[in-house]
């Protein structure tokens, strides 16, 4: 079993050689459901033993594995596929207990987990090689790809299931194996999607699962047998991670933290804008590294934008994603970060901006206890401001008014993040200068969250990633794999065949 019953109170287990295993862990850290702030599980904080278990099952399933023909691999990911459809909301309804997402958020992020599952059952088709024939007089060239071995996956609170989807399903067809930490705040959903990979007929020690914190990320980072490593999460962490990783001949791709911007032009249809806006900063309580969490509205746009905004946005119904009520939006993630949140909006008021809509007292019924804290917005912020420069990662928006469009792009360019930015307009001149000139690898043009679908990479730049090979697509599969070249030449003294004047096209 992924769990087992410790004084009503579930203890999560380890996956390691396709058994469920005890952690040989003696500390433990609570799992909350964030509505109410009960300890619903207990995760293991392991240590080196627990680490070297996983990586060594996983290097002696290897070979096997990596010598299975790869349509064979695939059609382990159809399998489990089909079971994930099949269990779609039972998934969701998990992400949604232990994380808090509102329940069409949760099935929406498990959707898009499936698509990489979905992009990964069409993998044979993109592990061909090339060849050249005759590269050099009788020398023919060939590339092949390969696996790299043990891979590992260290993923992040906010997508309990979306994010260690992204990794391991390509990781898996393109014949490595796995090793997954997932954060120990939301290990649960992580576990239940485990028991459909094994029920897709997944060989033992292909997969497995680990808990831990810090001193379980620096034994994979350090382990001799560890070939690459795939980290999301906030941008102090990627930096140490790739540095680390990398130290230690790991191949490692760290996607961090992001202050993603959205500029609103004076033409842009600002009631389309303004729900587009509010989806954007406040879907997943803000908890998204692609969360719109700095509106720059563009000369007079700001006079009509910011009234609708705030109306729009104080009629959010905000409450429990673990009952039959539908919210808007649900709690963060645990006490402390609801602290830490309200901590940075004392600091936007202390410097100066203008609180337009204020979420620290937000009361929610029969939830004394949850972490929660309403949408908050901030007019007339500044670039200086802690609440522009730091990625709060929760409910809040700033709005930093600028006169221009050049004012909005070089906004961008004093960030040192990169993941997102968007545009609101119908002026083609101004998408086509924003597109063109924007400090950020994804770029949305009347789109509020451009994070791409599994067919395309997750282009974060500068200190929104690590790395050379971005998470998803087609960079995902040249990441977990390595190039052979075969160059051939046959010896043969013999007049050929092939020089009589038919071959050579005459009559």
């Amino acid at each position: 079993m992924a769990v087992t019953q410790t004084n009503a109170v579930k203890q999560c287990d380890l996956l390691i050689g396709g058994k469920w295993v005890k952690s040989d862990a003696t500390e433990f850290s609570n799992v909350y459901n964030p509505n109410s702030g009960e300890v619903i599980a207990r995760v293991p904080v392991g240590g080196a033993s627990d680490v070297d278990r996983a990586v060594q099952a996983a290097q002696r399933a290897f070979p096997a594995w990596a010598d299975t023909p790869v349509v064979e691999r695939a059609r382990v990911m159809m399998r489990f596929k089909h079971l994930l459809d099949q269990n779609y909301e039972k998934i969701a309804r998990q992400v949604t207990l232990e994380h808090g997402k509102t329940f069409a958020e949760a099935k929406a992020s498990v959707q898009r987990g499936i698509e990489v599952v979905e992009f990964a059952i069409g993998i044979p088709s993109l592990m061909m090689g090339e060849c050249m024939e005759n590269i050099a007089t009788n020398v023919d060239c060939e590339t092949m790809r390969h696996p790299l071995g043990v891979c590992v996956g260290i993923t992040p609170f906010n997508f309990p299931a979306m994010v260690p989807l992204w990794m391991y399903p390509i990781a898996l067809v393109c014949g490595n194996t796995f090793v997954l930490k997932p954060s120990e705040k939301v290990p649960l959903s992580s576990m239940m999607i485990a028991e459909y990979l094994l029920e897709a007929g997944l060989p033992e020690g292909v997969f497995n699962i680990i808990h831990g914190g810090k001193q379980v990320v620096d034994e994979l980072l350090t382990h001799p047998l560890v070939k690459a490593v795939s980290f999301v999460g906030s941008t102090g962490i990627a930096k140490y991670i790739y540095e680390v990783g990398c130290r230690n001949g790991k191949r490692v791709q760290a996607a961090g933290g992001a202050k993603n911007h959205i500029i609103i032009m004076p033409d842009a249809d600002m009631d389309l804008t303004v729900q587009a806006l509010q989806a954007s900063a406040f879907g997943c309580a803000g908890e998204r590294c692609m969360a719109g969490s700095l509106a720059l509205p563009v000369g007079d746009a700001a006079e009509e934008l910011l009234p609708k905004l705030v109306e729009s946005v104080s009629k959010m119904s905000v409450g429990r994603t673990d009952g039959d009520t539908s919210p808007d939006m649900g709690p963060v993630i645990s006490a402390d970060h609801m602290k830490r949140i309200k901590g940075l909006i004392d600091d936007g008021v202390s410097e100066g901006a203008d609180l337009a809509l204020d979420g620290r007292n937000l009361q929610v019924k029969d939830a004394a206890n949850g972490f929660f804290v309403g949408p908050t917005i901030f007019d007339k912020a500044l670039p200086e401001m802690s609440i522009v420069k730091e990625e709060i990662f929760g409910p809040v928006l700033s709005v930093v008014r600028v006169k221009t469009i050049e004012d909005a792009i070089a906004v961008g360019r004093d960030c040192p993040y990169g993941n997102g930015a968007v545009i609101y307009t119908n002026d083609g001149r101004a998408a086509r200068q924003f597109k063109r000139y924007f400090n950020a690898g994804m770029i949305g043009i009347n789109v509020g969250v451009p994070a791409p679908m599994a067919w395309f990479p997750f282009t974060g730049w500068n200190a929104s990633f690590y790395g050379d090979l971005h998470i998803q697509g087609k960079e995902g599969i040249a990441f977990y794999t390595q190039q052979k070249m075969t160059m051939t030449r046959w010896f043969d003294n013999r007049p050929s065949q092939f020089q009589d004047p038919i071959w050579k096209g005459k009559q």
